[in-house]
């Protein structure tokens, strides 16, 4: 049942939606049912489009994540362990960390044009942030008294970093990982409608200009169906590194 429970007003979403059409209470050439939504899912899918721009989109969001992701750890880990890198690089980080991702747009359509790299490096920059902020503040801020007894044990720096600073920063840093997630899928969304020719929000933009609702609706519940896929595999990577930490209590079950 507890299994079950997460779904239950997805699927009573889905049920009074598709009543409303069904009794004629929202007319349908305005909002599909979810059943003609998924009929159009279906046909799409037969005809190659859907898997081909679903690949697509996984393709640009996987490899902006990666980018950005990396880079955004890389450099919160280098300004969390030495003040002098933090001294030269955290003030503009945190400036460029301010400013709206998506207002680069103009800037990078300029730079790089309106290809893959355009909009991987979109991605890219909108992840970073997020895992460098995390990142960085996991290890900036390790249990000083646990160093202390680590130094009075005789432990070496790699050995501090490896059984002090990175065990104790890893749920900080996941809590990252799951935040640029979203960012991904919300950036990747905006991304592929900068004169794109393929991936999910091209469909719906596309769809949008011949007054297709099934197809922009379907591209809608795919971006969500994707952003609950990769919120599972935040959960997944949390349960699988940080098996070690005790659950939170709960007031009431």
């Amino acid at each position: 049942m507890a299994q079950l429970l997460p779904w239950l007003l997805p699927v009573t979403f889905l049920a009074l939606w598709q009543l409303s059409v069904s009794s004629g209470l929202i007319t349908s050439s305005l909002v599909p049912s979810p059943w003609a939504v998924f009929q159009d899912g279906v046909d799409l899918w037969q005809a190659g489009t859907l898997p081909t721009n679903i690949s697509i989109s996984l393709y640009r969001a996987t490899v902006g994540f990666v980018i950005g992701g990396g880079l955004g750890f890389l450099l919160g880990l280098l300004n969390g362990l030495s003040k002098r890198s933090r001294a030269l690089l955290d003030t503009p980080l945190q400036m460029l960390r301010n400013i709206p991702h998506l207002s680069l747009i103009p800037v990078v359509i300029i730079l790089l044009g309106i290809g893959e790299t355009a909009k991987i490096s979109l991605v890219a920059i909108g992840v970073l942030f997020p895992i460098y902020i995390n990142t960085y503040h996991g290890i900036a801020n390790s249990d000083s008294e646990l160093l202390e007894m680590g130094r009075s044990y005789g432990l070496s720096k790699w050995q501090l970093f490896s059984k002090i600073i990175f065990p104790g920063a890893l749920p900080t840093i996941l809590m990252g990982v799951r935040y640029g997630l979203g960012i991904m899928w919300t950036t990747l969304i905006v991304a592929e409608t900068m004169s794109s020719n393929s991936g999910i929000g091209y469909m719906a933009t596309n769809a949008q200009e011949f007054m297709d609702m099934k197809t922009v609706l379907l591209c809608i519940v795919l971006y969500a169906l994707l952003g609950k896929l990769s919120d599972l595999i935040a959960k997944g990577l949390e349960s699988t590194f940080l098996a070690w930490r005790t659950k939170g209590v709960t007031i009431n079950d």
